[in-house]
This record gives C-alpha cells, sequence and structure tokens, in this order.
C-alpha cells in the first residue's frame, strides 16, 4: 500500500471479506462483488483501471464534486461513484465507503436475509 492508497486486489480483497460477499464476472470484463445471490455492491474494471460503488443518497453529489470522483455510468440514479486508479481515497476512507455501500445494499433485503450480514 504505497501513500496510504489501497490497489485492485486490496480492495478485491477488502469486499470478498465483508460478510456474505461473492464475486463474479460480468458484461465482459467487470468484476462484480455481491451479497445476497445478485445485490451488487461494487464493481472492479478487470484491467483494474476503475471502481464504482453505492454512497448514501444524501453524500453522492458531495462525493461526485470531489477530484477522481464521478456518477457511475448507467448507476448514478441509484447513487453509485465511479473513480479510476490509482484511487483518489486513502485506505481508510475507502474501506469505510466500501462497508457502507455493502450495508446500503444488505439494509434493502428482506429482514431474514440481513441475519448474518449486518456489521
Amino acid at each position: 500500500m504505497k501513500d496510504g492508497r489501497m490497489n485492485e486486489a486490496q480492495v478485491a480483497a477488502f469486499c470478498l471479506a465483508l460478510p456474505g460477499a461473492r464475486e463474479d464476472y460480468k458484461w465482459g470484463g467487470v468484476r462484480v462483488f455481491s451479497v445476497a445471490g445478485n445485490k451488487m455492491f461494487a464493481l472492479q474494471g478487470l484491467r483494474g483501471d476503475s471502481l464504482a460503488f453505492k454512497v448514501d443518497k444524501d453524500l453522492f453529489l458531495g462525493h461526485c464534486d470531489r477530484p477522481g470522483i464521478g456518477p457511475a455510468p448507467y448507476l448514478a440514479r441509484a447513487q453509485w461513484i465511479i473513480m479510476s486508479t490509482p484511487y483518489p481515497l486513502g485506505t481508510q476512507e475507502l474501506q469505510d465507503l466500501l462497508r457502507r455501500s455493502h450495508q446500503l445494499v444488505v439494509g434493502k433485503l428482506p429482514k431474514r436475509t440481513q441475519v448474518g450480514l449486518l456489521l
């Protein structure tokens, strides 16, 4: 981890360590991290060139105003942001946001499915 930033392998390992997380490959070049079967919480370009994930609705525009971060194509309406590598966020902030993305998705699941997935 140079200069306190995560690389794509560290981001993938972090995402997979979240409760119930699994990975899949879709759309000819996207690594998809999901929970409860098919509920996506993060997307990573296979070339390691981008990372997208869900953020809180009230923080979405604030994140999009930051350098190196923008609305994710096709997913912005669901408050997803995207960033290119090297990721413009420090390790702690990126982990907190990925954890929050996971929990935002888990929070939309039926209560019985949430058991064991909440942090």
